[in-house]
């Protein structure tokens, strides 16, 4: 199984975190910027006949904040030009506040069954130094209106002010709209957003206070029911995000759309983040590709480490040697050994201790050479 990505770049505002790609004054380009998404949706079709997808994911930018007519034109599209497993899972971003009943009768139709909600915070005033284009209000109204759906809140931790009782707020806030899947992330100030500033003027959380409002999060969702699977992820049992548990068992996946990203065969590609160098190679009938390489050798098995250990599943070792034919114990002996202290190991797999899975960048990178 599979999954497709489909990026769209424009939103009502830019939050003040945000350095994806993600366009709010370039809208007047929809038209043509969709027109060109199709195509490299067509274009694909051959490649990708082999390929049956289990997942498709809208993400943004602000995908509820365009014409549903859009959403509804790519997944058409891609059922009529792709394999598509009996139940996908059919995701869909949204900001409160820019989704109402039309745009939801047209989801409803395009076949969306998840929704994934930009919460971020329950306290208004934090929302509008982040910002975001809706109150708390709003997130309680689109919760309403998607009743019935899998839905997913996202929330966010080290915010401007923010305490751990503020956390416990948001928590209990994201809970009271019934999703089943909540996401928290740790903010972080990317050189060249609003937001960069004031981490420099020192305005933020420091590490350790990020660190043990993580930590709450994490004890308080699970006394909820709320398991975490992946190091920002937490579900209900059998709620898990099947699109994101596919790039994390290092899966296969098509992106679509500016700054899309994809993993076809042992190839890694990614298209330009610039809307019109994508319309103009579209238009030539060229790929917007401005990355590619195949990955070989140790680099996948670095690959599938440092994915794998993302996870609260973490490396089964059947299937590491299904996968590259030899055995993690002996690959790595020296690097567990140095490791040790840090990891949990089985006769089934190895996975990073939950203590040290919020830090587990510094433990993943000595898997590198």
């Amino acid at each position: 199984m599979a999954g497709i990505y489909v990026h769209i770049p424009f939103c009502k505002d830019k939050c003040a975190y945000c350095d994806f790609a993600s366009y709010p004054r370039e809208i007047k380009k929809a038209e043509a910027y969709f027109a060109c998404l199709y195509k490299e949706i067509k274009s694909r079709a051959e490649m990708l006949k082999d390929y049956t997808f289990d997942t498709i994911y809208f993400g943004g930018g602000t995908p509820s904040f365009v014409d549903p007519k859009y959403i509804y034109g790519a997944m058409n599209l891609i059922t009529q030009l792709f394999k598509i497993s009996k139940n996908p899972e059919i995701t869909l971003e949204v900001n409160p506040g820019t989704i109402d009943e039309e745009k939801l009768a047209v989801y409803k139709k395009a076949g969306i069954n998840r929704f994934s909600i930009g919460l971020q915070s329950s306290n208004n005033e934090m929302l509008r130094k982040l910002n975001r284009v809706h109150t708390a209000e709003d997130y309680i109204s689109a919760c309403k209106l998607l009743k019935g759906y899998n839905l997913s809140a996202d929330v966010m931790i080290g915010l401007e002010g923010q305490k751990i009782a503020d956390v416990k707020d948001s928590i209990d806030f994201a809970l009271s709209g019934g999703v089943n899947h909540i996401s928290v992330y740790a903010l972080q100030p990317e050189e060249g957003t609003p937001m960069y500033g004031r981490y420099l003027n020192g305005d933020l959380p420091d590490a350790d206070e990020v660190a043990d409002m993580y930590a709450f999060a994490v004890d308080y969702l699970k006394q909820k029911g709320y398991l975490r699977y992946e190091v920002s992820n937490f579900a209900k049992p059998g709620f898990e995000s099947r699109h994101n548990l596919n790039y994390w068992k290092r899966g296969q996946y098509i992106g679509f759309g500016v700054a899309a990203s994809s993993f076809i065969g042992e190839r890694r590609f990614t298209n330009t983040e610039i809307i019109d160098d994508y319309v103009r190679c579209l238009l030539s009938n060229h790929y917007a590709e401005i990355f590619s390489e195949e990955i070989e050798g140790d680099e996948r098995k670095f690959e599938y480490i440092m994915l794998a250990l993302r996870t609260t599943r973490g490396i089964v070792f059947k299937e590491y040697k299904n996968t590259f034919g030899s055995e993690f114990l002996q690959d790595f002996s020296a690097k567990i050994a140095a490791m040790q202290d840090y990891l949990d190991i089985t006769d089934e797999s190895v996975r990073i201790k939950d203590e040290y899975l919020y830090v587990q960048n510094n433990i993943i990178i000595n898997f590198m050479d």
